[in-house]
């Protein structure tokens, strides 16, 4: 049965680091939205509140049934927009305003997921006049990374004392940045899917650069430079493993919709020990390489589908 027409604003672009994803992103979930029938206005999202407003509703439509957020980091992703849309009164996709918030603080969401029982890295923040003294609280090799970014923009692999020269030269992250363990092994990642009632995992699939040390910007939208293992070739135990503290941290952090939780695997450990959270995503990418379609598809939801699926499971203003 076709899905009943809606209009439907989506809103992509923003100004965070990731707006050029956000865009390929956002013309992709447009596209789908025209192929299920839906009336659909594309909105580039700028700081101007007043503008966005009346953007949204003086669509060509009118007032826009819901809303599909594509947008992607700082301001799309971290609560901001997701406030402005309770204020417009109007449903939106994914996380509200606590989840995305919280999610989008690397540090705080690790202290949420980590108190409902979910292991992950070791680290904690780290100023740049601690970086200049070489005053860490753990030792090498570790990974610094922003503490509200998204896409591994800003993340650095610090292997020794010789990395350190080029990080201060491109100090990315403002006064405090985040530290932690690198975890040597698999990379890997689960999508989620959830609402009021129940929130289930689709899939783990390792992920594997071709070239560079890590999963890092340029491996995840770069055509070809990272392979995607659908399912992840792991230990079973592993493979539940890593469902399960999925579908907890989604819970814990208070997630909606659909999010994407990432791992790493240290293979050397025993049974699952070696198996540590990074980040939850609560805006995952929507583009041809991105990796809750390719999941979703793995759990018999074309990509039309999934979008529909979004569409059914709003956030409802307060």
């Amino acid at each position: 049965m076709a899905p009943t027409p809606q209009k439907v604003a989506v809103l992509m672009g923003g100004w965070s680091s990731e707006r050029e994803v956000s865009l390929v992103s956002g013309k992709a979930v447009a596209g789908a939205l025209r192929e299920l029938g839906h009336d659909v206005a594309e909105i580039d999202v700028n700081k101007d509140l007043l503008a966005l407003a009346t953007q949204i509703l003086s669509a060509p439509f009118g007032k826009p049934d819901i809303l599909f957020n594509a947008l992607h980091g700082r301001g799309g992703e971290d609560g901001t927009l997701q406030g402005f849309l309770e204020i417009l009164g109007l449903p939106y996709t994914h996380s509200g305003v606590l989840a995305s918030a919280i999610a989008m603080d690397k540090p705080l969401m690790k202290t949420v997921v980590s108190a409902a029982g979910v292991r992950c890295a070791q680290g904690g923040l780290v100023s740049k006049q601690e970086v200049a003294a070489r005053s860490f609280p753990i030792p090498y090799p570790f990974v610094i990374k922003p503490t509200n970014e998204g896409s591994s923009v800003g993340v650095f692999l610090v292997k020794d004392e010789s990395d350190l020269t080029p990080l201060e030269a491109a100090w990315p992250f403002g006064e405090t940045a985040m530290i932690e363990a690198f975890i040597a092994g698999h990379e890997l990642t689960v999508a989620i899917l959830g609402d009021k009632e129940e929130a289930r995992a689709l899939a783990v699939t390792e992920l594997k650069p071709r070239e560079n040390a890590f999963y890092d910007y340029e491996s995840k939208y770069s055509d070809g430079k990272t392979d995607h293992l659908l399912p992840a070739p792991l230990p079973q135990e592993v493979y539940d493993e890593a469902l399960r503290l999925a579908v907890l941290a989604y819970r814990a952090g208070r997630c909606h919709g659909a999010a994407r939780a990432d791992f790493r695997w240290d293979e050397s450990q025993e049974g699952t020990k070696g198996l540590v959270f990074l980040e939850m995503n609560t805006q995952p990418g929507m583009t041809p390489l991105s990796l809750l379609p390719e999941q979703a598809l793995h759990a018999g939801l074309t990509f039309d589908n999934l979008i529909q699926w979004m569409l059914d499971h709003p956030t409802w203003p307060a």
